[in-house]
């Protein structure tokens, strides 16, 4: 496990955790299932995507729903980690809700 935990270190990543949902963000540390996110974002509906891997490669689209972003964040129980290309990061920025 400790090759993974290097290989995504300082990589934007989407995680899905037992718990609290989806986010998206830089992912800072590592430490079992704790994990530590940057410019975090909450991923609360997606459109677009079939699964959590389409939207590390492919973003999603209109009718998604993203938290604004957070200076950091720490999650429990993260259960899944997978890097997301710059390309799809860049998709949630049109779909961030503001009141």
């Amino acid at each position: 496990m400790n090759t993974l935990k290097s290989a995504l270190l300082g990589q934007k990543v989407v995680v899905r955790t037992y718990s609290a949902g989806v986010h998206i963000g830089e992912l800072v540390a590592k430490e079992g299932k704790e994990v530590q996110l940057k410019d975090a974002h909450r991923l609360w509906y997606w459109k677009g995507a079939f699964t959590l891997n389409q939207v590390a490669t492919d973003g999603i689209k209109a009718g998604s729903k993203v938290g604004a972003a957070v200076p950091t964040i720490e999650l429990t129980e993260a259960i899944e980690i997978i890097p997301i290309s710059d390309a799809a990061f860049a998709t949630l920025g049109a779909y961030v809700e503001r009141l």
